[in-house]
């Protein structure tokens, strides 16, 4: 608590702020997923949304508004739009972590697939790993929103100016990129076992950002490759 004292006053405020939304991200989570021993899923779409956010999306948000403060020259672009994007670009990696963790979520009694996607399709929380064709459509429209909040990730990163900055804000793009390429690739067998990036290309991507100094071109080129 001290040391959030000696902060400056907005950068504290931003601090408080964030952590309010992720514990009450958390806190919505326990109330939602009370019961292990019964699976259940969130209501709509909206609520998945409302999840994404407050865990990760304010954080996109926090984020810019403590670079903006403190990285000269942040952005080429305005901070209302890095807002944006960064709340999106924010998001689009919890829903990463939502698809990857579909299979060990429903083990726990967690599905954070809306409950009126399955209705539309008759399909209950407790039947998608033992009939994981039926959901795929489900999965693969999220898996697909994932992918546009990370293409709206990599405008945010290509905006940064600051090249040490651009490069620890892209590589989750780049990682998230190529961990929905091997979930597509892994079909339902995604449900059943643990998809991950290997380490060996997470070094792979770090090293081609550092080696280029994080160019633009550079950086587009390592997505592009991730999402093969």
């Amino acid at each position: 608590m001290g040391c959030l004292e000696a902060m400056e006053h907005a950068d504290r405020n931003d601090i408080r702020f964030v952590l309010e939304k992720i514990t009450r991200g958390q806190m919505l989570d326990l109330r939602r997923f009370d019961d292990p021993n019964k699976i259940r899923a969130l209501g709509t779409a909206a609520d998945l949304d409302e999840y994404t956010y407050l865990v990760a999306g304010c954080v996109g948000e926090f984020w810019t508004q403590l670079c903006f403060r403190h990285v000269r020259q942040f952005a080429n672009r305005s901070e209302d739009e890095m807002l944006a994007l960064g709340k999106s670009y924010g998001m689009a990696l919890q829903l990463i972590n939502v698809l990857r963790d579909a299979g060990s979520d429903l083990r726990a009694g967690r599905c954070y697939f809306p409950e009126h996607e399955l209705s539309a399709v008759h399909l209950s929380p407790s039947e998608i790993l033992s009939e994981p064709e039926r959901f795929q459509p489900i999965y693969r429209r999220w898996l697909e929103k994932a992918k546009a909040g990370l293409a709206l990730g990599m405008e945010y990163s290509r905006a940064i100016k600051n090249r040490r900055v651009r490069g620890a804000t892209v590589l989750p793009a780049l990682i998230g990129a190529r961990t929905l390429s091997l979930l597509e690739a892994s079909g339902p067998a995604a449900l059943q076992r643990i998809v991950k990036v290997p380490r060996a290309e997470v070094r792979t991507m770090i090293l081609s950002l550092a080696l280029t100094i994080v160019s633009r071109r550079k950086m587009d080129a390592v997505f592009d490759r991730a999402k093969l």
